[in-house]
């Protein structure tokens, strides 16, 4: 550990992706950096936990192809992302629909950030071919040997135009202008936009409750279309091994020693952290990196936002209950799960082989794991009385609320010397962590009278 009189030009408390995307931008300006994690390991909320070779992530967000973090951030070019099947599998009135999601998938050998579907870089090149040549979806169908062609949670044929068209503008809108809508409620903002109330509950309601953990959709409508602007424009995936791939990829990426774990910060000042196990460290600049709560405790008076909780329950079962790695979701919210996948189909390194992995996740407290099995054996159609509890892990802090009004690029720089970044500080997304990191990383470097080798962007480009 160091000692006590080392000096380091900044201190980072938190390893988690915030933390250490500010780091890597630091430690690539010549600017010596310490990051400071009081848990034994890196990536805060992004953490699998492993059970008789399963792989369980703790918070199961959803990442997209489109989140160009994901590719601007250095230390992430090993990143693998693992993609669903293209659209989504929603639940209604006891049958499965499958949407086709709005820009058709185009794998690319060699993708950057992704096997077996589409990279980054390809997301964004199909979007802007959308921007230039808007397209509708094609509509939803019913899943086979489910329902009637004709029987869909999003009405008929002209309703589903009307919701492609919808979607197409959104890909092709720039984010300054989404940004710059009227704020109101999602849920509000929805039903005054003409769509019917059958395709929003029927289809917008549960995928964005899935992307925002927000089952009310008070979310700021400005949040909402960032979302829906990801969505339109990308693959929803998850990091192949797990969350903590993408936060022990940038750790390992930083020069020896720059990361220690296991050491707590007890008190912040603009020139010195204070630690319960080493003393003092001096430096010349400290950026908290920390959960919101953790950034507050540290320094009082820093607002805390509220929090949408989550809790994920895993599971195995003897044979998977549906074929592909599909996004299942559930229209009609007629229980505790939102959202379920059978993962190990996703991201096989998930599970061992032969073995099967089912991922659920519920937007609030943990229900009984009876009443989940039954959900879920409702929403697969197939029994669960045989599937294995392995793991249930229950986050009450685990997003940032982001209700209208929401500023998705709340200030980074407190004062010279003192800065703040994560996902509370953008949009509650990995996404926004990547991108808060870097605006933090930037103003001390500009305070630092170094030049940044990437200006700053003035809004953030997807969700």
């Amino acid at each position: 550990m160091l000692e006590p009189a080392h000096h380091a030009d900044v201190v980072i408390v938190g390893a988690g992706a915030a933390g250490l995307s500010a780091a890597h931008r630091l430690t690539s300006a010549g600017v010596t950096t310490v990051v400071l994690e009081a848990a034994p390991y890196v990536g805060g909320r992004m953490s699998t936990e492993k059970v008789d070779g399963f792989r369980l992530d703790r918070i199961g967000q959803l990442l997209s192809t489109s989140y160009p973090e994901l590719r601007r951030t250095p230390g992430l070019d090993a990143l693998v992302l693992r993609p669903f099947a293209p659209g989504l599998l929603v639940h209604s009135d006891g049958r499965h629909h499958r949407a086709a999601e709005p820009l058709p998938v185009r794998s690319g050998r060699n993708g950057r950030h992704g096997r077996n579907g589409r990279s980054a870089r390809g997301a964004l090149t199909a979007a802007r071919a959308l921007a230039s040549a808007p397209r509708v979806p094609r509509p939803i169908r019913s899943a086979p040997g489910t329902a009637p062609r004709g029987a869909t949670p999003l009405g008929g044929p002209l309703d589903q135009a009307r919701l492609g068209a919808a979607l197409a503008r959104l890909a092709a809108t720039p984010v300054e202008r989404l940004l710059s809508r009227p704020e109101l409620p999602a849920a509000r903002a929805l039903s005054a936009r003409g769509l019917p109330a059958r395709t929003i509950d029927g289809f917008l309601r549960p995928l964005l409750s899935a992307l925002l953990c927000d089952p009310g959709l008070t979310t700021s409508s400005r949040c909402a279309d960032l979302a829906l602007h990801a969505f339109a424009r990308g693959r929803l995936c998850i990091p192949e091994g797990g969350a903590e791939a993408l936060p022990d990829l940038l750790a390992a990426a930083l020069p020896p020693g720059t990361v220690r774990t296991g050491v707590r910060v007890t008190s912040v000042a603009t020139t010195s952290v204070t630690t319960a196990e080493h003393g003092e460290i001096a430096c010349r600049a400290v950026l908290l990196a920390t959960d919101a709560r953790a950034a507050a405790e540290l320094l009082p008076g820093l607002r805390v936002p509220p929090f949408h909780e989550l809790t994920v329950f895993h599971h195995t079962a003897p044979e998977p209950p549906l074929d592909g790695p599909a996004l299942l979701l559930d229209a009609d919210r007629a229980g505790p799960v939102a959202h379920t996948s059978v993962i190990s189909r996703v991201d096989p390194s998930r599970a061992p082989a032969d073995r099967v992995l089912v991922s659920s996740t519920v937007l609030g407290p943990p229900p009984d794991e009876r009443t989940v099995r039954a959900h879920l054996a409702t929403l697969y159609g197939a029994p669960t009385d045989r599937w294995e509890p392995l793991a249930v892990h229950h986050t009450r802090e685990a997003v940032p609320a982001m209700p209208p009004p929401h500023d998705p690029r709340r200030p980074v720089r407190l004062l010279s010397g003192l800065y703040v970044c994560g996902d509370h500080r953008d949009t509650s997304t990995v996404q926004g962590a990547l991108h808060s990191g870097r605006r933090a990383a930037h103003a001390v470097l500009t305070d630092f009278g170094i030049t940044p080798a990437h200006a700053e962007e003035s809004v953030p480009t997807a969700a």
